[in-house]
C-alpha cells in the first residue's frame, strides 16, 4: 500500500486510479492529519505501507523525520515546479527521491523498487523452491514457466515472498493488498484469494506451498517444511 500525502482530492484520487490499474492500493491523507496518523497508527498498519509519496504541501520537509521514526519505507516527494534549492532542501530533510510531475505511476513504482533494493540488498526477484516472483512486473514463474495470476493473488504471493521466514496474519495481508483504510471490503476476502492462489500453485507444484496455522497466520514453505 502507498500513502499519498496531499490536501487536494483531485491529486490523491487521480493517483489512486492510476495505481489501482497497476494493482497497487493507495490511501490519501491530508497533510494536517498525517503527523497525528503516523503517531497513532498501529505497527501492523505502518508495516503495510510500501512507500510514502509527499505532494506539494506546507511543512512537508518535516515529514521524512517523522516517517523514519516509525518506518523504513521509501519516501518520495512529488514536485510540480522546478527549484534546485527546494530539491536540495528535500534531500537534506531525508527524502529518498524527488520526482518532477507529471510522472507515470510505473516510473514511481520503479523508483520505489530501486530504493527498496538498495536498502535491503534485494534482487529484482526472489525464489522459494520452484516459485519465483519478479518485482519488475514480469509474470510469476513456477519451475521456469510463467503462471499468470490476477493482481490480488499476485500481490498476496509477493507479500508472502517478501516476508519469507515469518508468518503474516490475515490482517497484515489484507492491509498490504487492500490498504488499511478500505472499509468497503471485508477482511475475510483474503481467505478466498489465498484459497484460489494455493489451488493454482498446488496444481503446478504438486504440493501446497502455503502453510496456514490458526491464530498464527500464513507463510510459504518448501517441499517437506516451512521456509
Amino acid at each position: 500500500m502507498y500513502i499519498i500525502v496531499d490536501d487536494r482530492n483531485i491529486v490523491t484520487g487521480g493517483y489512486a486510479s492510476s495505481f489501482d490499474r497497476e494493482g497497487v492500493t493507495t490511501t490519501g491523507i491530508d497533510p494536517l492529519e498525517f503527523g497525528d496518523w503516523l503517531e497513532k497508527a498501529s505497527e501492523s498498519d505502518v508495516e503495510a505501507v510500501e512507500a510514502f509519496l509527499i505532494g506539494e504541501c506546507i511543512g512537508r520537509e518535516h515529514f521524512p523525520r517523522l516517517i523514519r521514526e516509525r518506518s523504513k519505507a521509501p519516501v518520495l516527494c512529488l514536485r510540480e515546479r522546478p527549484s534546485l534549492d527546494d530539491t536540495l532542501g528535500l534531500f537534506a530533510a531525508g527524502v529518498d527521491d524527488v520526482v518532477r510531475k507529471p510522472v507515470h505511476v510505473r516510473e514511481i513504482l520503479a523508483r520505489v523498487g530501486a530504493i527498496a533494493r538498495r536498502s535491503v540488498a534485494e534482487n529484482r526477484d526472489a525464489s522459494i523452491g520452484d516459485v519465483t516472483v519478479y518485482f519488475d512486473g514480469r509474470e510469476v514463474e513456477i519451475g521456469g514457466e510463467p503462471l499468470p495470476l490476477p493482481r490480488r493473488e499476485r500481490r498476496i504471493l509477493e507479500c508472502l515472498v517478501r516476508n519469507r521466514g515469518r508468518r503474516l496474519s490475515k490482517t497484515q495481508i489484507f492491509n498490504a493488498v487492500y490498504g488499511i483504510f478500505d472499509e468497503d471490503v471485508d477482511e475475510n476476502v483474503v481467505e478466498s484469494h489465498i484459497s484460489k492462489l494455493r489451488k493454482k500453485l498446488k496444481h503446478r507444484l504438486g504440493y501446497d506451498p502455503i502453510d496456514s496455522k490458526r491464530f498464527l497466520g500464513y507463510c510459504l514453505k518448501r517441499p517437506g517444511g516451512e521456509d
